[in-house]
């Protein structure tokens, strides 16, 4: 290239292109879609909480804030959990993100725990069957984002399951990020007050067009669906059982010397009492037996009724 042009070269400024092709929207605009979008989810989510924890859970608009993708998921901080979403012929990939507090405080509510008894829990990396009580939640919001949105052809959202946000894989250094906005919401449960997000891309948010959905039975049958889905999750949950069998009380002294091959006697000389508990919590009263090749253990008595053993496996 000629010295003269090459000095003339200037890079173009990406803000600027992005601009010009509609991948960044100003203030004003996105600020708007951002606060109709914030309505619709405080009018609609309130109702689906009520109707199935029987709490009264405030969700409120907390405001909006415009960065690239990838910061803003970094900014929500490492004790939130994070599900990627998609919905046909509106957006291919946004996210929800919610504060772990107020999900495990919902946990709570869901096993019966009065709001005002509620502590407010410290921010934590979520468990397995936390995560599983959650999906239908984060399915809650993305569905009133669907109707709020008002995408053609009716197309369900496709919700990710949820992840801690520490497990999550980092960004693809190869792939662009993308201007985006992230819409924040409080959500309060007894003396716990935590947040959600969602952040999808001012490309996206440039082109739609936000509506409140209108009529009752609609809103009743998208909240009769959410409450019957939550219920099947937290059944469906896996839960790993352990058994624990009292053996005969031996010496320090005697227990220091033995060897492979030795043997231990169980303390019951009849039918052996088993403890089957579940995360630490016993619930079982079994005896152990065998059936074929298999060791079994026979259920003779429960530590509580089936909400009682819920409320210990979730606890």
């Amino acid at each position: 290239m000629n010295p003269n042009i090459a000095s003339n070269v200037y890079a173009f400024d990406k803000r600027l292109l992005a601009r010009m092709t509609g991948a960044l929207g100003d203030d004003k605009t996105i600020g708007r879609t951002a606060l109709e979008l914030g309505h619709v989810l405080s009018e609609l989510l309130p109702e689906m909480f009520k109707a199935e924890t029987g709490c009264d859970i405030a969700v409120g608009y907390a405001g909006y804030k415009m960065g690239l993708r990838n910061e803003l998921v970094a900014d929500l901080g490492a004790a939130v959990l994070l599900s990627d979403v998609s919905l046909r012929n509106w957006c291919s990939d946004f996210q929800i993100g919610c504060d772990s507090p107020v999900l495990i405080a919902l946990v709570e509510a869901l096993l019966g725990a009065e709001a005002a008894d509620i502590e407010e829990p410290l921010p934590r990396a979520l468990s397995k069957i936390e995560i599983d009580v959650a999906v239908p939640v984060f399915d809650g919001i993305a569905e009133v984002v669907r109707m709020a949105v008002n995408a053609a052809g009716g197309f369900e959202p496709v919700v990710g399951r949820p992840q801690n946000a520490a497990e999550r894989l980092p960004p693809d250094p190869a792939l662009e990020d993308v201007h985006a906005a992230s819409i924040d919401m409080t959500l309060g449960l007894g003396p716990v007050l935590s947040t959600f997000s969602v952040i999808i891309p001012q490309s996206v948010l440039l082109k739609t067009q936000i509506v409140l959905p209108g009529g009752t039975g609609q809103s009743d049958k998208m909240k009769a669906g959410w409450s019957e889905q939550l219920e099947e999750q937290i059944r469906r949950s896996a839960v790993t059982l352990e058994a624990r069998i009292r053996l005969e009380s031996l010496t320090l002294a005697t227990i220091s010397r033995l060897q492979p091959g030795d043997v231990i006697p169980f303390d019951d000389g009849q039918d052996v009492r088993v403890e089957v508990n579940a995360n630490g919590r016993d619930l079982y009263v079994c005896e152990f037996g065998r059936s074929g090749s298999k060791y079994t253990v026979r259920i003779k008595d429960t530590h509580g009724s089936e909400q009682d053993i819920l409320r210990h496996i979730m606890s």
